[in-house]
């Protein structure tokens, strides 16, 4: 879940989210990503660098308690 506007400085950066990991997977040096997009404030340059995809881990652990409840439920 990346954030639509930099913590610090409020700019809008979402929008600019996917190009960037497309980007990147494909393996174009982070910094010069950024450069190409227009991220120039430190600010939210370190919001691209830190940012952590974490969601799918999120949802596995969804998943498992759903089934736990499922089990509770027939017992």
């Amino acid at each position: 879940m990346f954030p639509i506007r930099c913590f610090t400085c409020g700019a809008l950066i979402a929008d600019k989210w996917e190009e960037f990991q497309r980007r990147v997977k494909e393996g174009e040096d982070p910094a010069k990503v950024l450069d190409d997009l227009g991220i120039k404030r430190y600010c939210c340059r370190r919001m691209f660098i830190s940012a952590v995809a974490y969601i799918d881990e999120v949802l596995q652990y969804e998943k498992i308690l759903q089934e736990d409840r499922r089990k509770d439920y027939y017992l």
